[in-house]
């Protein structure tokens, strides 16, 4: 599906059949989803036009008959939808913290970090991508929780838990709630998830399931096939050949590109020792780097079958797929929908607001992957993503000439946007950072409106 460049148009493909209990419940989750959309980044006061409205949504989020579970179901099921055209999907999941150690709602939230004053939730989160498309499709699952302060520095009895009662059972119980709403399409889904997800619980009930995943190990474990540990051997395997990988540039590490030796392998996971049950057969991939001791290093374990390098490839691309997640949580927090400057007082307020607001934060997401395309981007008409006003109206910001008869592409409508909110590239990336995108965006809209404005007046007189 293209992307949906009408705010309301958008809300109302992905809320429409949401089970609120009231109809006029979900005409108003549409229409407030709508004005957050196309304002985003605002506050509710600052996105509505009128008194009425400002009133109408704070009716909404202050409802205690609405649940934040139901809002987010029936975004869920439109992307479910959406997923059903694709042969291969990723699950890329991820867990993020929210901070929102305000005054008024903190005591009714759990801690976040070692500190006593910070307060928010734990958010995990299952983003589907279609590798053959290159695309985006959506949010399959999300769930938000809090903490127990009481829990907190206490960690003597953690081993001692059912493993369904810790917090690392949400990898499990995210795999059960998406195979839920994927039915009989889990089968063409891979959950692609990072070192926390090394649970031998986990592995062996994906496995006992028939799901797919690719996660990263964390822990060198013992194998059956050597006296060594997994790590020790994965680096003892001949070369299957070497892979190029872009090293991004974070915190005090500079942007690279890292030449890879690809290792594969089956193994067989013994059962650690304090835990009971058979032996784990698994297929194994590494990719490390050449001639530097700190440098970038993946041992992957994988339910899929890799018996060649093409395979071994194959697995690679998913796993560094997985950055997408955390994209999705740059656009939530900080890059876009700026979620954590929410100042609602209640627990459940904030629920309903945050879980509209990662939902936007996917279609800000989407907008920015389409432009990051290049060459995808350069051949696909910008009509796909603006309608013909919007481009036409961008077309004479920016270039400040007569429109073409043909419309340009999305790349150019993702560099003009970045120009339209003072984006200049003066580091040559060619890339648009999340508010210039999306400042660009919402004063395109702004011109569309006045523009529309003008030609009903027009008409009137």
């Amino acid at each position: 599906m293209n992307f949906i460049s009408n705010p309301a148009q958008w809300a109302q493909h992905l809320f429409q059949h949401a089970s609120l209990g009231d109809a006029r419940r979900v005409k108003r989750l549409i229409a407030l989803s709508a004005t957050l959309a196309a304002h985003m980044g605002k506050s509710v006061p600052q996105a509505s036009q009128t008194t009425a409205d400002i009133e109408a949504a704070y009716r909404f989020i202050r409802n205690e008959a609405i649940s934040a579970d139901a809002i987010a179901e029936a975004g869920f099921m439109a992307t479910k939808q959406e997923a059903l055209a694709f042969d291969t999907l990723l699950a890329l999941e991820d867990t993020s913290l929210l901070n929102f150690s305000h005054k008024g709602v903190r005591d009714e939230l759990g801690h976040i970090t070692s500190h006593l004053s910070s307060r928010g939730f734990q958010a995990h989160s299952v983003l589907l991508y279609a590798p053959s498309h290159n695309q985006v499709i959506g949010l399959i699952e999300q769930h938000l929780w809090t903490r127990d302060i009481a829990t907190m520095g206490k960690h003597k009895n953690a081993t001692k838990r059912p493993y369904w009662e810790k917090e690392s059972f949400k990898w499990q119980q995210a795999s059960q709630n998406v195979a839920n709403r994927l039915g009989q399409h889990m089968a063409h889904a891979v959950s692609v998830c990072d070192r926390e997800a090394d649970l031998i619980e986990y592995l062996q009930y994906k496995l006992e399931h028939q799901q797919r995943f690719v996660v990263r190990s964390m822990i060198s474990r013992h194998i059956e096939e050597a006296e060594g540990k997994l790590h020790l051997y994965g680096h003892s395997l001949q070369s299957a050949g070497e892979r190029m990988v872009e090293v991004v540039q974070k915190g005090g590490r500079k942007a690279r590109v890292a030449t890879c030796e690809v290792r594969f392998a089956t193994v067989t996971l013994k059962m650690p020792s304090n835990k009971v049950g058979e032996s784990t057969p698994l297929f194994y991939v590494s990719c490390i780097e050449k001639g530097n001791d700190d440098g970038l290093c993946w041992h992957l374990l994988t339910s899929e079958p890799v018996t060649t390098t093409e395979q071994a490839l194959t697995i690679l691309c998913w796993y560094e797929k997985r950055w997408l997640i955390e994209d999705f949580h740059k656009s939530w927090k900080s890059g876009g929908t700026q979620v954590e400057d929410l100042r609602l007082q209640s627990k459940g307020n904030l629920e309903r607001m945050i879980t509209i607001l990662a939902f936007i934060a996917v279609r800000v997401q989407q907008l920015r992957h389409l432009g990051l395309q290049e060459e995808q981007a350069k051949q696909q008409s910008c009509e796909t993503l603006l309608g013909c006003k919007a481009w036409k109206l961008l077309w004479l910001k920016v270039e400040q000439c007569k429109p073409p008869k043909q419309a340009p592409s999305v790349h150019w409508a993702y560099l003009s946007l970045g120009k339209l909110a003072g984006w200049h590239d003066s580091k040559g990336t060619g890339v648009v950072g999340w508010e210039r995108l999306w400042e660009g965006w919402f004063k395109l809209q702004t011109i569309l409106e006045g523009y529309e404005l003008a030609l009903s007046l027009e008409h009137e007189m």
